[in-house]
């Protein structure tokens, strides 16, 4: 899938936040740790693509670097 996963470092919460963009502002997730944060994203993301599925909807559009 290439999909998009922002991990930031959260003071708020002293934890790392992940985001999933194309998928909306509430696609979030977390962990302790950078890899904690990106294997919780990347079980959201296959969550996600196999929920649209059942319904039939339409999974958005990766956003794609175009590198000069």
């Amino acid at each position: 899938m290439k999909y998009s996963i922002l991990i930031q470092w959260s003071e708020e919460d002293s934890s790392y936040v992940a985001s999933l963009p194309e998928w909306g502002k509430y696609a979030r997730t977390h962990g302790k740790t950078y890899e904690e944060a990106l294997e919780n994203a990347k079980e959201v993301l296959e969550d996600l693509v196999y929920a649209y599925n059942q319904v039939n909807k339409p999974l958005p559009s990766p956003q794609i670097l175009q590198l000069a």
